[in-house]
């Protein structure tokens, strides 16, 4: 529950049509089962005390009183569970009989939600027995089945569909409950309980399985969760009910804001566990101006909620194997290939709108032999393939200097040649010594004006380039570069159109490391992959013993748990202390905790002073949901103060 985390299940248990007993004792042993495996909220199908196939029986007072019994007896004997469990059965309200998804935790029941959109796909489906539970308000009055053993016993059950189970110790935490056929509907009650405050929403279903319907399922609660920024527990049917005429799969869901977390093997009974961060929800939900709440929809709807209080012990859930330590780079190869080429396809088109738009057919790119000088070139190509017109109108221009080695030297030249693209050499060596000689430095002193002297000179070349061939200069830097500020600036801190602006250095490796598999030529792959195992290195500071001498990573820290932070702070507006507590799971034997600790201050204490150079970006394509742009991504003023995360790094213990 600590930082938003909460662990959560959906179970499927073994079941015997109409014996209640049985499925109480299974439901028991299964809420144990689940409270084992760290879970606190644990969703069983709908009707699972009776079983769903029940039929006719549905009407036998017999089976009636003993399923409410039965619900007693599971409140009670799980009563040292430390969770909110959901069950349901029939239940007789008012003379009428309805499909309730019972709520229960601490030894009790704690309110009754009613299914409201009741099937009739044929005479003996649901509508034969049940009513809609659309107008109901009411209260159901339970006893304790040993009532010497209590001082109260009898206690009342709120019977609405339209209720909220709060959890005081984790406040942001609100689950509401759907049953079924309830999700399937052009307008679900659970956009009425998202809209009400519901961060979690529970369905307890029995969906018989027919060809296909695994898939139409499955999207239906992930987008159900995408469109209501919620978790989403799905708990259907499975072995054990009636196959007279359809068969149950037991196709239990776990979903969060789209991402489906967790998913069960069809006939097979059992338990599948996701962990959900609540804080995240409802962070995401507030930076979101169209997802309105109660106050502005509570007229429209005409709707309004009761809540529900149940305890939770405050837990820390284990985050082990959940967190990814490369949030920007899919996990799945065929996922990671697809998303490759569209992120490529987005920064070509982005950069081949601006040359038509301005009719410019020539482009300058300073060429590095490094990785993001690579991709920018890359992209420049495959734009220029785009518009027809001759990569030759594509000048690469390599400008060796003081820190310049063999290797990136002949990389650089080779990649242009490679490609077809104009190569043009600059030697800034004289150019700069004659700088240093003009402001009065010594060159001896390899400090910040050693290194940006070279930098800007660069950037000057470029654009004199650009006027010369009446083109434009493609700018190179990326993401992370940015959020550290690691550029010169007004040096390749500026361009004319940046087409890496939005692609984090992580993700850079992967769609190079793409554009080598498949390009198609032997002699191009080689090249970008000796670029690939390149050390990252901006080159200003002379070479050793003909190596590169300075490298970034040693200087600023690892990209990936640059990237990392990056991602968790300006997505999900993450405090450093929960970013500190998932990077510690995430990056598990490969950094340590003092390790993470010394590049996380490192990063809050860059992102907040270099935001001047952020202020003033050129133009370039967005392509994920993560940007700095000051125009739509990041309205941050360049003299923000960073006291407040400073402050909260530094208390960090480890």
């Amino acid at each position: 529950m600590k930082d938003g985390f909460i662990k959560v299940s959906a179970g499927t248990p073994d079941v015997r049509v109409g014996d209640c007993e049985y499925n109480a004792d299974e439901i028991i042993r299964m809420a144990h089962e689940m409270e084992g495996q760290g879970a606190r909220i644990m969703v069983f199908p709908e009707l699972c005390i009776t079983s769903y196939s029940c039929g006719d029986l549905f009407w036998q007072e017999t089976l009636l009183n003993e399923a409410k019994a039965q619900l007693i007896r599971i409140a009670e004997e799980t009563g040292d569970v430390n969770g909110l469990i959901f069950v349901g059965l029939p239940m007789e309200y008012n003379g009428k009989l309805y499909n309730m998804a019972a709520g229960i935790s601490g030894g009790e029941v704690l309110g009754l939600v009613p299914k409201i959109n009741i099937p009739n796909y044929n005479e003996f489906y649901e509508s034969r027995y049940f009513t809609s539970g659309k107008d109901v308000n009411g209260w159901v009055t339970f006893c304790h089945s040993d009532s010497s053993d209590t001082e109260y016993p009898e206690y009342e059950a709120m019977v609405s569909p339209h209720l909220l189970f709060i959890c005081p110790q984790m406040p942001e935490l609100k689950v509401a409950a759907e049953i079924c056929e309830d999700l399937w509907v052009a307008d679900p009650p659970s956009t009425c309980h998202a809209y009400h405050g519901a961060s979690l929403i529970v369905n307890l279903s029995a969906s018989d399985e027919l060809v296909g319907k695994d898939s139409y399922r499955k999207n239906l609660v992930s987008s159900q969760s995408a469109r209501l920024v919620c978790g989403y527990i799905y708990a259907s049917a499975g072995i054990g009910e009636s196959t007279q005429d359809v068969v149950y799969a037991g196709h239990d869901l776990i979903a969060e804001n789209g991402t489906v977390l967790a998913e069960s093997r069809k006939f097979t009974n059992g338990a599948v566990y996701g962990v959900l961060d609540i804080r995240k929800l409802v962070n995401e939900r507030r930076r979101m101006t169209t997802f309105q709440f109660a106050a502005d929809k509570a007229q429209e709807m005409e709707s309004y909620y009761d809540e529900v209080f149940f305890d939770l012990q405050t837990t820390e859930t284990d985050l082990t194997g959940l967190i990814d330590s490369r949030p920007f780079v899919p996990a799945a190869m065929e996922e990671r290939e697809r998303r490759c080429d569209e992120i490529l396809n987005i920064q070509a088109t982005g950069l081949m709108r601006r040359l038509a738009h301005i009719h410019c057919q020539n482009a300058v790119i300073g060429l590095s032999g490094g990785l993001d000088s690579t991709l920018a070139l890359l992209v420049t190509v495959r734009a220029f393939d785009m518009l027809g017109i001759s990569r030759e109108k594509i000048t690469a221009v390599t400008m060796p200097c003081f820190g310049t080695t063999d290797r990136t030297y002949n990389n650089a030249c080779q990649l242009s040649l490679c490609l077809g693209t104009e190569l043009r050499e600059v030697n800034i060596r004289e150019a700069v010594s004659l700088h240093f000689r003009d402001i009065g430095h010594d060159p001896e002193i390899h400090d910040v004006t050693y290194e940006n002297s070279q930098a800007r000179e660069r950037t000057q070349i470029l654009m004199d380039i650009a006027n010369q061939k009446g083109g434009i200069v493609i700018g190179t830097g990326d993401l992370s570069e940015l959020a550290l500020g690691w550029a010169t600036f007004n040096g390749d801190h500026m361009s004319m159109y940046g087409v890496n602006g939005s692609v984090p250095k992580t993700l850079v490796r992967h769609l190079v490391r793409y554009y080598a598999d498949t390009c198609g030529e032997k002699k191009l792959s080689e090249i970008l992959l000796d670029i690939l195992d390149t050390p990252v290195s901006p080159e200003l500071l002379p070479p050793k013993d003909g190596k590169i001498a300075q490298k970034t990573e040693d200087l600023v820290g690892p990209y990936e748990l640059h990237d990392f932070f990056l991602y968790h702070m300006l997505r999900w507006t993450c405090p450093p202390a929960k970013i500190f507590r998932m990077a510690k799971t995430a990056f598990a034997g490969e950094y340590d905790e003092e390790t993470i600790l010394k590049w996380l201050k490192t990063f809050y204490r860059r992102f907040f002073t270099q935001q001047f150079k952020r202020s003033c970006l050129p133009d370039g394509p967005k392509v994920g949901s993560v940007a700095v742009s000051p125009r739509g991504d990041l309205r941050m003023p360049s003299d923000a103060c960073g006291t407040l995360w400073m402050r909260e790094v530094d208390k960090i213990k480890i």
